[in-house]
């Protein structure tokens, strides 16, 4: 007897299309049958990134093992705007929530930098990309964001691309009130966006002169509170969100 209860929902690596049958990893298996208590016949929702989200049953299962069988085609693939965070990792608890809850917040880019004050250099990026793939599958995203290798600010803004603004949330209060700023990106229909947050003791003089003097570069300022790194990065894409992105009624 299959079970009423709704699909379980699990990023894979295999091509999705209808009649195609694969195993699943062995941790998923052991996750599906020992944690979910899920039975042969059971409905599971699959996403690979690429093919959009599928239905599909479970074929087969065991303590060890499972296959599924894919079906229906539930949504199609489609296509995000880009949304790129670069922050400085800070202790690993407040980092692993960044990233659960940028990817919950529509992120697409995760890039870790290497500031002054990084008082975290020690960046697992195989650990950050299955809390990545976690949150998308709870958060129902058919994509997965990249995780990228931590690598130096500087490094970081030194080939930018052609026509992208870098939000630069600046801790000090010489920058533009946030409303403002996005306010203004969403008249002129901005479409993709990346915002750069330092690290707990903020960016070092020099390294906010190097942001001033980029020509792509746009200071903002979060209010006049102090705000914890990962506060900061959760309210400016929180912001960004109901301000300029998929939050807002009609087509983004």
């Amino acid at each position: 007897m299959t079970s009423s209860t709704a699909p379980l929902r699990l990023y894979v690596s295999s091509d999705l299309a209808a009649g195609v049958e694969f195993n699943l990893l062995p941790d998923q298996a052991r996750y599906i049958a020992q944690v979910m208590r899920r039975n042969t016949g059971d409905p599971i929702l699959l996403f690979n990134g690429r093919d959009g989200e599928w239905r599909g049953v479970l074929a087969s299962i065991s303590k060890k093992s499972a296959s599924v069988l894919v079906e229906q085609q539930t949504r199609p693939q489609g296509v995000e705007r880009g949304l790129k965070l670069l922050f400085a990792p800070v202790k690993r608890t407040a980092t692993d929530l960044i990233v659960q809850k940028a990817t919950e917040l529509g992120v697409t880019l995760l890039q870790p930098v290497i500031t002054q004050h990084t008082n975290n250099d020690r960046v697992r990026t195989d650990r950050l990309e299955a809390i990545v793939v976690e949150a998308a599958e709870q958060c129902c995203r058919v994509m997965v964001p990249e995780v990228c290798e931590p690598i130096a600010l500087s490094d970081a803004v030194s080939d930018w691309p052609d026509g992208q603004v870098l939000f630069v949330m600046d801790e000090t209060g010489g920058g533009d009130p946030v409303a403002d700023v996005m306010t203004e990106s969403a008249a002129r229909n901005m479409g993709a966006a990346a915002f750069v947050i330092g690290p707990e003791g903020g960016f070092a003089e020099t390294e906010l002169d190097l942001l001033r003097s980029l020509p792509f570069s746009k200071f903002v300022s979060l209010g006049p509170r102090i705000l914890r790194a990962d506060t900061a990065a959760l309210a400016t894409l929180t912001c960004w969100q109901a301000l300029c992105g998929d939050w807002r009624p009609g087509p983004s």
